[in-house]
């Protein structure tokens, strides 16, 4: 199926206001998607506390109306691990926290080029512990946590996952991953049919991943391509969401097909006629609403049986 018709104007209109990628520094693409930021929506009713979660900047979401300890997602954003952070991912945080009956805390990483592999994993695994350990002291019920992500921070999730499982904790009862990153070695069919003119083309992915992976040879660590990993076993549930019109569908198809080989309960959803991004646009993209709220159904009922455990 190729793009909907609405996808497809919303392509055609960033194509054609997206500098052009090749030569581009990964610097000057940051500063690029700052100017995209959109505001999160007051109706979700949402407030927000700056954090240092282990020395890494990070920001916590709760609805306003919370009174008692909330489960909590540990959240990371997308980017290529070159660009985005807090204020990108905000308005989906909040809507996250708001439909997810949740608090949500969203990690700010550190960038490539000027923090290189494995900079982004440590931030990210750093800041999951420190959640373990100080949620409480937040209003977090940390018996009942999640992590979550899109694009490279849904593969900083799943690795998050591992490094937990094989590192003594915590525990973690799921993990959500949006259009993950999960093998940066192998070319598959998808990321031949829609490397080019579908967002996330050939250029920006080898811009990505020369910044954040200056050593070839780290594409296939499995701290980078989590697919490729020997044991994947005794990893948290997943939920996994991917898009058709996407270069790395192929891989968060194979991703989840290594999980359920490996025993761990995964449930995989493929978005028909979007593209790589697509969640975020919430509002104005039929099957972006459905992913949140599907997403935010997955933390309520995971974290509802939780509670019951």
């Amino acid at each position: 199926m190729p793009l909907n018709e609405t996808s497809a104007a919303m392509l055609a209109y960033m194509t054609a206001n997206m500098p052009d990628m090749a030569g581009l520094t990964p610097q000057e693409f940051r500063a690029y998607s700052a100017q995209m930021v959109q505001p999160a929506d007051p109706e979700d009713r949402v407030s927000t506390q700056e954090i240092d979660a282990g020395g890494v900047p990070a920001r916590i979401y709760r609805r306003q109306e919370a009174t008692g300890p909330e489960p909590v997602l540990v959240f990371y954003h997308g980017g290529g691990y070159i660009a985005c952070g807090l204020d990108s991912h905000e308005r989906l945080c909040h809507r996250l926290a708001r439909l997810g009956e949740c608090a949500v805390v969203s990690v700010d990483y550190r960038l490539a080029p000027e923090h290189v592999f494995p900079a982004a994993v440590d931030d990210a695994l750093a800041a999951a512990r420190w959640v373990a350990a100080h949620g409480a002291d937040h209003g977090l019920d940390t018996e009942r946590m999640a992590l979550g992500g899109d694009s490279a921070g849904a593969t900083l999730a799943t690795v998050v996952a591992a490094r937990i499982r094989d590192e003594g904790g915590p525990r973690i009862v799921h993990h959500i991953l949006i259009y993950p990153g999960a093998d940066m070695v192998t070319e598959f069919p998808s990321s031949r049919e829609f490397g080019d003119g579908y967002f996330l083309d050939a250029d920006f992915t080898e811009l990505c991943l020369t910044a954040y992976l200056p050593n070839a040879d780290d594409r296939a660590h499995p701290w980078a391509s989590p697919a490729r990993a020997k044991d994947l076993s005794n990893l948290p549930p997943a939920t996994i969401m991917t898009a058709e019109c996407d270069p790395l569908r192929d891989e968060g198809h194979t991703y989840a097909d290594r999980l359920r080989a490996s025993g761990v309960p995964v449930e995989y959803i493929e978005y028909p006629g979007v593209f790589h991004g697509f969640v975020s646009m919430f509002g104005t993209l039929a099957e972006a609403d459905e992913a949140v709220g599907k997403a935010a159904e997955v933390l309520r009922d995971v974290f509802a049986r939780s509670d019951v455990a």
